[in-house]
Parts: structure tokens; sequence; C-alpha cells
């Protein structure tokens, strides 16, 4: 199967209510990620990384963070005369209309109809992973599968509305449990689907007609068994994003180089905004180890375990250890900062004192002044 063949559809609002202390002026997609991505960056890599060069992303609401980082999509190799990436706004007279996946995607109907692709890919941008998109499509055309959803075999993440598989041995899906969590190791969707876009436009059309919005309840688990729905258990490494305390430890862990090698690969970069800045500045107080530390920003103080965004400002004698510093940010002298996730822009005042913990970290809104 060639691959522009092939388009994507994002879903960069998707899962909102799970990190509300950094959605509240930007979409989950647009949560900036590991010093100097955003979450959505994962998802539109690995479709460009597979020949994918038709990407539809379906925008709710404040998606002016989003539209300022991707921009024309020149750096994902989306800026061109053909094709390329297609912000599709909503379309729908509701909020509550345009809440689920089905909503969205019968709002962008006109967008399937005038694309000659002849499959689709649908994902969500709450999964942070280097995956193959070629190895899955190939695995969903040779199952003959009308629907192939990805799927992680373990503990299940804490989501709204969590997608449960039980597969038979060639990855036949028999039975789909939703919003249950359980005790223990499980197959669980990783909100990323493959299917053709006529069955697709089909399906849509007919829970359009009975005003079935919800694409797991109503599509997967209302045609079950009539539809052949296929799991496919992702290989590559993944970070399921689904709270405030799983979007602190997927960031710590890219601290473990073999967690960085594993998501950071030659053949599959992961692509974000370019930005021209200049190199880190160390004072010569600063004391920084096993921490990640962007360009652009001032260090006179000491960084411990840290991930640290681009133009940060750590002030002589101040402390920050295992936290989450995004851009722009200030830290004024001899402040002390542990398990705390600070927003753009924020500042924090001269002697002050954050902790929190690993399991439950602090955070701070965009432009706090503390």
């Amino acid at each position: 199967m060639r691959n522009n063949n092939v388009m994507g559809i994002l879903f960069p609002n998707m899962h909102d209510e799970a990190l509300p202390a950094l959605t509240s002026s930007r979409p989950f997609g647009s949560v900036p990620f590991g010093g100097r991505y955003r979450l959505i960056d994962f998802a539109l890599s690995n479709l460009v990384n597979a020949g994918i060069s038709k990407v539809g992303i379906v925008t709710q609401d404040n998606y002016q963070s989003l539209m300022d980082h991707i921009g024309s999509g020149k750096s994902w190799d989306l800026s061109r005369k053909n094709e390329g990436l297609y912000f599709l706004p909503p379309v729908a007279m509701s909020d509550e209309l345009y809440a689920g996946r089905v909503a969205s995607l019968i709002g962008i109907r006109p967008f399937f109809r005038n694309s000659r692709e002849d499959y689709v890919i649908l994902s969500d941008c709450h999964v942070v992973g280097n995956i193959d998109y070629d190895r899955m499509l190939k695995a969903h055309v040779a199952s003959g599968a009308d629907i192939t959803v990805a799927c992680k075999h373990g503990d299940a993440p804490h989501l709204n509305g969590n997608l449960l598989l039980w597969m038979r041995e060639d990855g036949r899906v028999n039975d789909i449990m939703l919003g249950h969590s359980p005790a223990g190791e499980c197959d669980f969707g990783l909100g990323l689907y493959v299917m053709r876009k006529d069955f697709l436009t089909r399906m849509l059309d007919a829970a359009a007609s009975r005003n079935q919005m919800n694409f797991d309840r109503d599509i997967l688990l209302r045609h079950l068994d009539d539809v052949r729905i296929y799991g496919y258990r992702v290989p590559e490494y993944t970070a399921v994003i689904s709270s405030p305390e799983s979007f602190f430890s997927a960031n710590m862990a890219l601290l473990n180089t073999e967690v960085r090698a594993a998501l950071f690969q030659n053949l599959r970069p992961v692509y974000t905004k370019v930005r021209d800045a200049a190199p880190a500045l160390y004072g010569l107080r600063a004391s920084v180890s096993n921490s990640l530390v962007a360009d652009g920003c001032l260090i006179d103080g000491t960084v411990r375990n840290s991930i640290i965004f681009r133009d940060v400002r750590i002030a002589r004698d101040a402390c920050v250890e295992n936290s989450i510093v995004m851009q722009g940010a200030i830290i004024c002298e001899k402040t002390v900062l542990n398990c705390a996730v600070l927003d753009k822009d924020v500042v924090i005042k001269a002697s002050r004192n954050l902790s929190g913990a690993e399991d439950y970290p602090i955070f701070i809104d965009k432009g706090t002044v503390v």
C-alpha cells in the first residue's frame, strides 16, 4: 500500500479534562512536553515518518496556541502546494454536539468527500511515543480488518471512557469494555484507529441518523459482531498522559537514557517548531545534573533531575529539583522548587519554597506570579 493513499486526522482537544491545569488556555495537543516539544508533535511526526502527506487537525476551542506552534506545517514538511496540512475548525451548532469524536468527524464530511485517499488514520494526542505507523498500516491490510485499534498491554490509564479490548489469537477483538480501569494488566486502546475512508463515512452516516455520537460505544461496541475489528499491540515505547501525575512522570522518564533512545530515533525523528536561539548560558555558580536544559536559558543556580524549557531564568542560590519549568519562567534568588510544574511565563519571587511530591506535583498556572 502506498502511504500517499492514506490521510491522517488528529484530535488535539480530546482528553482536555485530564490536564485541567495546563489546558485552560490551550488544547491538550498543545501542552508543552520534554523541554521543547508539544504533545501533538509525536502523533504528527508519526504520520509524516510513515510517508503520509495529508493531515487534518480537528480543532474545537482554545486553538490559537496550536496554530501558532504548527503554523503552515513547514517543520513537518507539510507546507505543500498539493495536500499538506489542514486546520478543520468546528462547524457544529453547540459545544455539546461537538464534544465527541463522531460529531467532530461528521462536521468534516466535506473534507472526506474532497479527498482522494482510501485509508484514514484517526489519532488523539495524549500518547507520547515513536510509533511505526507504516507497520501498523501493513498489519491492518494483511488482517482484512474493517477497523484496526492500536492498543498496549499493561496497566490501563485512568481516563474517562477507557477502551479495554479482549482479542483472539489472530488479533480479532471479541469483547470490549468501556470506562473501566481494572486492577492488573490488560489491553487498552491508545486512541489510534485505522480504516478505509469509505467504511468510515458509511459508519458516520449511520451514526448521525441515530444521533449516536460516541465512537467507541456507538461504532466499535455496537458493531462488534458484524464488523471486523482487530487489535494491534504497539511494540514501541509509549507513555499515556491521562492525569497530572502521569504527565509529570512521563516528563521525568525522559531523564532515563533508554527512554530517550526509544523516543528520539534517527530513522523516525520527532519534529517540532524550529526556533533560532542562543545556547543555554551557565553562570560561574551554576550546578546542573541529570537534567534536560533547552536553548536560551540562563542558569546561575542549582538544577537537579529536572526538565527546563527554553528561555528560563534561574537566579543565583535558587534550587530546582525534580521539576518541570516551562518556557519563559523566572526563578528568583534563594527559591527552592521540588516536584513542581511551572507553566509558561511563571515568576517565582525570591526566597519562596514550593514542594510537592512525585505522586502529587504542584502545578502553577501560566503567567502566575508567586
